[in-house]
């Protein structure tokens, strides 16, 4: 299989591609912009693969991208590129509205106009896969949890763009029978994450010694997923799964926030104490609570478990304490982050 990802610099992308090189027979061309968050360093275990193949090429680049399907000829796409952070959508929402909107329609058009230039069989076989947030589905109160027919109630700019591009997705099968599936995930966690987000964040803040800042009382709740696990999940959906279906992609590991940080605390103490022999725990201070927070997220993944077979294999304490050591031991991965694009600075003030 020749699969086209998008994004494949960021986070999840780049779980992704290592997972399709390292454990598949996949060949991969790689499309990412290379904005702030995307790091071709989180690739260097694969970049030398002759199965890997990269073009710094916007989505939003509807006269490039076409050229990229004609020579690569990819039996499938799978859409990871995004904007993806809430505070920075606060701050700047008109970059989330161009690349998750106005950069998914360009992809799904050139997509389809290749699509349909496909002789029968290969056509029949083409697949295009977009990634997606929980977060389209608003806010949970203390029980119950999102399923794929939860109504969408986007609160903040980052997930009214990704419902926006859901719903173009959605669209473009209804009205083209253009062969899609769409996965919507919880909140992403291990190796290789932009320190903007809260795990990797508190992580090397922790390390450095500075203040652990935690949103109002801390008591947001989150789904937490192993980004690895998210990869094999991917890849099981784009394959098998069906046509025009959704599938809803969590951890099965709801958390504070407050807990999260409390978690990764209590790791340090163990991996790396204080030189006081504090608990790093006393680094920890409350701040301002970003607007519009939304209270809880849950993800009811029981139907791609159900029909694909598919199931978390990290609990939460398994993979932070994964998680937590990689940073410890790659800090010359993040130290190129932290002494570049982001310092650790608070985001989504809407200053």
């Amino acid at each position: 299989m020749k699969l086209l990802v998008t994004g494949g610099a960021g986070f999840i992308g780049s779980a992704v591609i290592r997972y399709l090189i390292q454990a598949t027979n996949v060949t991969v061309l790689n499309v990412d912009k290379l904005t702030y968050a995307g790091n071709l360093d989180s690739l260097s275990a694969v970049a030398n693969d002759p199965a890997y193949h990269f073009s710094q090429t916007d989505i939003c680049n509807a006269k490039a991208l076409p050229q990229l399907f004609t020579e690569f000829q990819p039996d499938a796409v799978m859409h990871l590129a995004a904007e993806s952070h809430v505070d920075r959508s606060i701050d700047g929402p008109a970059e989330f509205i161009n690349t998750n909107i106005v950069g998914t329609y360009t992809l799904l058009e050139v997509a389809r106009n290749y699509w349909q230039s496909l002789p029968h069989e290969a056509k029949h076989k083409f697949r295009f896969h977009h990634i997606s947030t929980d977060e389209v589905y608003g806010s949970l109160s203390d029980t119950g949890a999102f399923t794929e027919d939860t109504p969408y109630r986007p609160n903040s700019p980052y997930s009214a763009s990704k419902a926006s591009s859901d719903h173009l997705v959605r669209a473009w099968h209804h009205t083209y029978q253009f062969p899609v599936v769409t996965t919507n995930c919880s909140n992403n966690y291990g190796p290789y994450q932009f320190p903007e987000k809260l795990i990797p964040l508190i992580i090397l803040n922790a390390i450095e010694g500075k203040p652990l800042p935690v949103y109002g009382k801390g008591e947001n709740i989150r789904d937490w997923l192993y980004v690895e696990d998210h990869a094999i999940a991917l890849y099981l959906v784009l394959t098998q799964g069906k046509i025009g279906e959704t599938y809803n992609i969590g951890g099965h590991n709801e958390q504070t926030n407050l807990a999260v940080v409390q978690q990764i605390c209590a790791l340090l103490d163990e991996m790396r104490p204080l030189a006081s022999l504090q608990s790093h725990q006393q680094l920890i201070t409350f701040v301002t609570d970003r607007p519009g927070h939304d209270l809880r997220y849950a993800i009811d993944a029981s139907k791609i478990q159900r029909e694909l077979g598919w199931q978390p294999r990290e609990s939460f304490e398994t993979g932070l304490r994964q998680t937590v050591l990689w940073y410890l031991e790659n800090q010359s991965w993040w130290q190129r982050v932290r002494d570049g694009s982001y310092r650790g600075e608070r985001l989504g003030l809407n200053r």
